[in-house]
């Protein structure tokens, strides 16, 4: 015999207001940090391809992050902190909407605001909520279509799974790993029901919409050979090399839930998915963690990946934890102490408050902090470098960055400090064009010299990048080269120079 879904709690509007003050509590944590030390790399990545090398497509992702730079960037041009309002309302909205997930579960007040405590005190999207990306937005649109699903188990109104598939589409402009999470949210219907889920029209309505807004970017893949699937291979590799591959996902994945609260609930939200007979219409959200989980292991992807996930989790534990109580050698996680000493912790791994002079490159807690500092100093001294060359010599010379984020950031600020626009060989910037055939010599900034006299038969260099702190920061020391003499025209030169 079906259980019926849990019916939804009326929480009074006074019982509303400790969500809603986690949620500014936040917004407020988020903008006194917005402005410390700059874009981060994907950010100037963004910006630049928004700004002078628009696209459908790109490389390494869709066309909407590098719109929505262009976006702020006009509405407020230069400003950083601006520039982070989006994502601190995407995470202050992630928020309100698991504490709204948990009162569809049947979560009163303190399942709510368990809840919304935990999605902000997540170690990941706490970080995200500093820096427009990609993993910002993606997991606040797994978290928007999960609510939108919940809904839909308890009330039937088809109408929400036409909004997800419209927010789906949205998201599929961002990243396109909401696919993985309807195809696991698909199989797990097959298996737990309801399977009604899967003939509704509305959905196939959402899907058809999902794939006409995608078709732009697939056309882009299609023309240049779909870069977007090697840069998956690169991603894994990194993700090998960088991270600890698959062995270090979980571990990673609960480190980035928030540690002790995140995830003992993110675990606990698994089992009640899967177990209590309250939640019983919502196991298929428990099968689809276990699903997405499962895939991005094999596929060797990245911890962060499943993010989206933990606002579903969070609140399915929050509702149990409420109604049963947690076990009880757990009981102590769930409480305010343990919420309250998370907050200066998570505060300190998560966002840059650590001085500048602190870092040491080294580790997640220094990683978008260290990417962040020093860009303008970066494009004005090759400016300086570029400008102390004969002027006959800089009409053949072109300007290149040897990693995606330096071709960004020459690309940003060294516009208004006379250089011309900028190329690079790596990853994404690879695309958005090679220097004109004309050119006899490059002005190099990054990379090293064994690499460039592979392409170059002169290579010197002629300055070097010197910041105003003693600080492990990724634009410390930076190399500046002047190249000449390359060994073919650029048409074959710039294939050989792509590098992933």
């Amino acid at each position: 015999m079906p259980v019926e879904p849990a019916r939804r709690v009326e929480v009074p509007a006074f019982a509303r207001l400790p969500v809603l003050a986690i949620a500014a509590a936040v917004a407020v944590v988020l903008l006194a940090v917005s402005g410390r030390f700059g874009y981060f790399g994907d950010e100037l990545y963004f910006l630049a391809t928004g700004r002078y090398h628009w696209a459908w497509g790109y490389a390494d992702n869709p066309w909407l992050l590098p719109g929505l730079a262009w976006l702020l960037d006009s509405a407020f041009p230069g400003s950083v902190v601006a520039f982070r309002i989006l994502p601190m309302l995407l995470t202050c909205g992630g928020v309100v909407l698991a504490a709204l997930i948990a009162r569809e579960f049947g979560g009163a007040r303190k399942a709510q605001v368990l809840t919304a405590g935990a999605y902000a005190l997540s170690l990941h999207l706490l970080g995200s909520g500093h820096v427009l990306a990609t993993s910002t937005v993606d997991p606040f649109c797994w978290v928007v279509v999960s609510w939108l699903v919940v809904r839909w188990l308890r009330t039937g109104s088809d109408r929400l799974l036409f909004i997800a598939g419209v927010v789906s589409a949205v998201a599929m402009q961002g990243k396109w790993l909401i696919v993985f999470f309807w195809l696991a949210l698909a199989a797990s219907a097959m298996i737990a029901g309801p399977r009604r889920l899967l003939s509704r029209p509305a959905l196939a309505a959402g899907g058809a919409v999902t794939v006409l807004a995608t078709v732009p970017t697939l056309l882009w893949q299609a023309d240049n050979g779909w870069p977007y699937f090697l840069m998956r291979e690169v991603a894994a590799e990194q993700n090998w090399r960088l991270l600890g591959g698959p062995p270090a996902m979980i571990p990673l994945a609960l480190l980035g839930s928030g540690l002790i609260v995140g995830a003992f609930l993110a675990c606990h939200g698994v089992y009640a998915l899967l177990r209590t007979p309250h939640l019983r219409p919502y196991r298929l959200f428990g099968l689809t963690a276990v699903l997405v989980t499962a895939t991005f292991l094999v596929l060797a992807s990245r911890y962060y990946y499943v993010a989206g996930l933990y606002a579903v989790l969070f609140a399915a534990s929050a509702v149990t934890i409420e109604r049963r109580g947690p076990a009880r050698w757990w009981r102590w996680v769930p409480t305010w102490p343990v919420y309250a000493l998370s907050v200066p912790l998570m505060i300190y791994l998560a966002l840059p408050v650590r001085p500048a002079t602190a870092f040491t490159g080294a580790g997640l807690v220094d990683f978008v902090s260290s990417g962040s500092y020093g860009w303008p100093q970066l494009a004005g001294t090759a400016a300086t470098a570029y400008r102390g060359l004969p002027p006959a010599d800089r009409a053949r010379t072109a300007v290149l960055g040897d990693s995606y984020w330096q071709a960004s950031a020459l690309d940003v600020y060294g516009r208004e400090r006379g250089l011309p626009r900028a190329y690079g060989p790596e990853r994404g910037y690879w695309y958005t064009g090679r220097p004109p055939d004309e050119t006899t010599q490059v002005l190099y900034v990054g990379g090293d010299a064994a690499w460039l006299r592979q392409f170059f038969g002169e290579v010197r260099q002629v300055s070097s990048v010197r910041l105003d702190i003693d600080a492990q920061v990724a634009n410390q020391n930076v190399p500046i080269w002047l190249c000449g003499d390359p060994f073919a025209p650029w048409p074959h030169l710039w294939d050989r120079m792509r590098r992933p």
